[in-house]
């Protein structure tokens, strides 16, 4: 080959391997992909590693939410069924036995005989009424479905419709109810459960020589009614335990009843708008505070 072809066929090679021929030089820089890759593929994997963990630890926190509610109507109905073997059985049982007596033909019963069985009777019946009514009402507020009708109320009126309901245990039960009290905005029927189950509470805890005080004022477009027992009281720091459903302070056992009675009428007073705290009584005891709206008087109008 003469020297001018040669030079001739060098320059076409350096032609074809600038115009992306197969003879293209070696690329320095992809010799350092493959490392830089690697750093990448790293990366990725401890973002993957982390998002995993952090979908785990979401995923257990939603079955641990899914759990707890199950967990706690689990307690609720266990804690149930230990009541109402003591508190259905028991009224039913004083009932049964004092209805039997009065129809044994194997005893003869003066008159006060059968008014006590007949009183015996009656009281057993009541209470199981109440419980009941405690049960039925607690299921409709926490399902959301209780039916509250709210209209003016005088307390002057209720508070001696919850002393019949609890029949002569609440005979000694004072009173201190202004004439001039303002009306409550409530549910009569409600107000009245409220009312029953407060004051069964005092009764309980009260000496008989000192039997609850029910006293009412009205404070900041509040009407405030307490019920002042002068019991063993409760200390501070366990005050809301006695608003937890079939919880009573220093229970060890069911034998004292089903402990509705106060987690009810808070739940109550609050679906009408209203509230219940607990208060020391000056020199011992427990006060149980319910405060309702006050209901508008003829120039206010009606509430918004």
């Amino acid at each position: 080959m003469r020297g001018g072809e040669r030079r001739r066929a060098a320059g076409l090679h350096a032609r074809r391997r600038r115009d992306g021929g197969t003879c293209r030089r070696p690329d320095h820089r992809g010799a350092q992909r493959p490392a830089a890759g690697g750093r990448d593929r790293r990366i990725v994997e401890a973002f993957a590693a982390q998002a995993a963990v952090a979908l785990r630890q979401q995923r257990l926190a939603e079955e641990a939410a899914t759990a707890r509610p199950l967990a706690e109507a689990d307690r609720m109905r266990t804690a149930l069924l230990a009541a109402v073997s003591h508190d259905l059985r028991t009224p039913l049982a004083s009932a049964k036995a004092a209805v039997t007596s009065l129809r044994s033909h194997d005893i003869e019963f003066d008159e006060s005989d059968r008014e006590e069985l007949l009183e015996t009777a009656e009281e057993s019946l009541d209470r199981l009424a109440r419980l009941v009514g405690n049960l039925l009402d607690m299921s409709r507020l926490q399902a959301g479905v209780l039916g509250i009708s709210a209209t003016a109320i005088g307390l002057e009126d209720a508070v001696p419709l919850a002393l019949d309901e609890l029949g002569p245990a609440a005979a000694t039960v004072g009173t201190d109810i202004p004439a001039d009290l303002p009306a409550a905005t409530a549910d009569p029927g409600l107000l009245e459960r409220v009312l029953v189950n407060i004051v069964a509470n005092a009764l309980r805890y009260s000496p008989p020589e000192q039997p609850p005080t029910i006293t009412a004022s009205a404070h900041a477009g509040q009407v405030e009614l307490r019920v002042i027992d002068r019991g063993p009281g409760i200390p501070e720091d366990q005050w809301e335990h006695v608003f937890l459903p079939f919880q009573r302070l220093g229970d060890r056992d069911n034998q004292t009843g089903v402990g509705l009675g106060l987690a009810l009428s808070r739940g109550l007073a609050e679906a009408m708008g209203g509230s219940i705290t607990p208060e020391t009584t000056p020199g011992g005891g427990l006060t149980m505070v319910l405060r309702l709206p006050a209901a508008p008087t003829s120039s206010e109008g009606p509430q918004e």
